[in-house]
């Protein structure tokens, strides 16, 4: 399986200004790092040739918060949700996602 985790800057969540470059930074390297180093186990899962892909943004209170954006199976979903329970983030609302969904 193809792990992609893109960092989506969210131009209405803005902190002060001085940390919007050091918080944009940090996103794309938390992004890089769950998908080289925590999500490394779904490279194995079956079926080895879709791909999941899984955005990551700062929510309201500069939290983590994290997408499955494509139909993939269960089993994936669940350990996304396992690794990225570990490191604290919580589960993007969909209805924030409204731009991004294909519905």
């Amino acid at each position: 399986m193809t792990i992609t985790v893109l960092p989506i800057i969210e131009p209405d969540i803005k902190p002060a200004e001085p940390l919007v470059k050091v918080m944009n930074e940090q996103l794309v390297l938390m992004a890089r790092e769950l998908q080289d180093l925590h999500l490394k186990d779904l490279e194995l899962m079956e079926p080895l040739f879709d791909d999941i892909v899984i955005y990551i943004s700062y929510n309201s209170k500069q939290g983590i918060r994290w997408k499955v954006v494509n139909d993939v199976p269960e089993a994936a979903i669940t350990e996304v949700a396992n690794q990225c329970d570990k490191l604290g983030y919580v589960r993007w609302k969909t209805a924030t996602l409204n731009a991004f969904n294909r519905d």
